[in-house]
């Protein structure tokens, strides 16, 4: 059986990790990076120039998986052919597409021009040498920060670069600067209940960020945004780096006559997580439109990626040897966010559908955990 895996996100990585050698299967996963990075801690590569990335190869030893450095242009499922940048194409007899997302601009006017995304270590990059310019003693303009969304991306997003300047200010002697955190909606974290979301809340004023919920932004230049009030009242707000972290959509490379797309670009999948109309294709993390067991979508976060992934590894082996597959039962097993440093707040799931508060270092440690799992298949 060939098998080719497209991207090595969570979804994609955790399916090829999960593997085992099978004379039955050759599998290939093509992903346009030699690593792997973890994307829930580019908050901290972008105020600290932390490290989060690790390489593919030791990843990948004794899993049976062959691994090529090259990024695709299109899938077409009706042929079954995989047309990659450098004009190769492959064919496969099992496809799992695990190639993520893009940046949800929502067609507000002068934001894709003008905003820096929080998608990859470059994005990352930009914003950490940012930083360290507006604390030049010759830095010229405004050298505020406006975060858009305030989603478990911007929150973490803005905890860090406040640290980050804050050390600056005291190192160089130059006042601080201003880090404002717009939101259209009337809340911070959505994910969190009242009682963790008022204690991130009071983490973010103590750190002086500028928190706007009920903000929408509605337009953005080279040095500002407008921003409007559920009232109906404008203003604008200067500054020297826009960061956009307010949604995504799915990656529009698949072309299919019977694929079925829904809300952000995501195609429908089946209980097995395979495309709707084609069962030889898996789509998996962001790309694939998976449900609960309420018929409500499964969030687009790093643990049910990597769950979904080991449950199609699981199924890749067993079709390999012409058995069942084993349907997809999502399980959120926790919620946490890092506020900076040591400091997180979250939740995890306990039996009979309780939830445990935490917050402080345990939080931190639980927020880790999904990264040290990787880390130690590397050892």
């Amino acid at each position: 059986m060939n098998t080719l895996i497209l991207g090595a996100g969570y979804a994609g990585l955790a399916t090829a990790t999960s593997l085992k050698p099978d004379p039955r299967m050759t599998t290939l996963l093509v992903e346009q990076n030699n690593y792997h990075t973890f994307e829930t801690r580019l908050h901290e590569a972008a105020a600290h120039n932390t490290r989060v990335t690790v390489p593919l190869v030791p990843l990948l030893r004794g899993t049976g998986v062959h691994w090529e450095q090259a990024a695709v242009k299109d899938v077409n499922v009706d042929t079954r052919e995989v047309t990659l940048k450098d004009g190769r194409v492959l064919t496969y007899d099992t496809l799992v597409v695990a190639l993520g997302s893009t940046t949800n601009f929502y067609r507000i006017p002068g934001l894709a021009e003008n905003a820096v995304e929080l998608k990859d270590i470059q994005d990352a990059d930009e914003i950490f040498h940012y930083v360290n310019r507006a604390y030049a003693s010759d830095y010229q303009g405004h050298r505020d920060i406006i975060v858009g969304g305030a989603g478990l991306t911007g929150v973490e997003l803005v905890t860090e670069l406040a640290r980050r300047a804050e050390k600056l200010t005291k190192a160089r002697g130059l006042p601080p600067m201003n880090i404002y955190l717009v939101e259209a909606g009337p809340k911070i974290l959505p994910v969190l209940d009242d009682a963790l979301r008022a204690k991130a809340q009071r983490t973010l004023d103590e750190y002086g960020i500028h928190t706007l919920t009920g903000h929408r932004l509605m337009k953005a230049t080279a040095d500002s945004v407008t921003v409007q009030t559920q009232g109906g009242q404008q203003k604008v707000i200067p500054a020297g780096k826009i960061i956009w972290t307010g949604g995504i959509q799915a990656r529009d490379l698949v072309k299919g006559d019977r694929l079925e797309k829904g809300p952000g670009g995501r195609i429908a999948v089946d209980e097995f997580l395979r495309a709707r109309g084609y069962p030889e294709v898996f789509v998996l993390g962001d790309m694939g439109l998976a449900l609960n067991e309420e018929g409500h979508p499964v969030p687009t976060t790093a643990q049910h990626a990597g769950q979904q992934g080991r449950v199609t590894a699981g199924n890749l082996r067993r079709l390999a040897r012409g058995e069942a597959l084993t349907p997809y039962v999502p399980s959120t097993l926790g919620e946490f966010v890092s506020l900076g440093g040591l400091m997180a707040v979250g939740w995890m799931k306990l039996p009979w559908n309780q939830k445990l508060a935490i917050t402080g270092g345990m939080a931190h440690v639980m927020k880790r955990a999904s990264e040290w799992k990787w880390r130690q298949s590397i050892d």
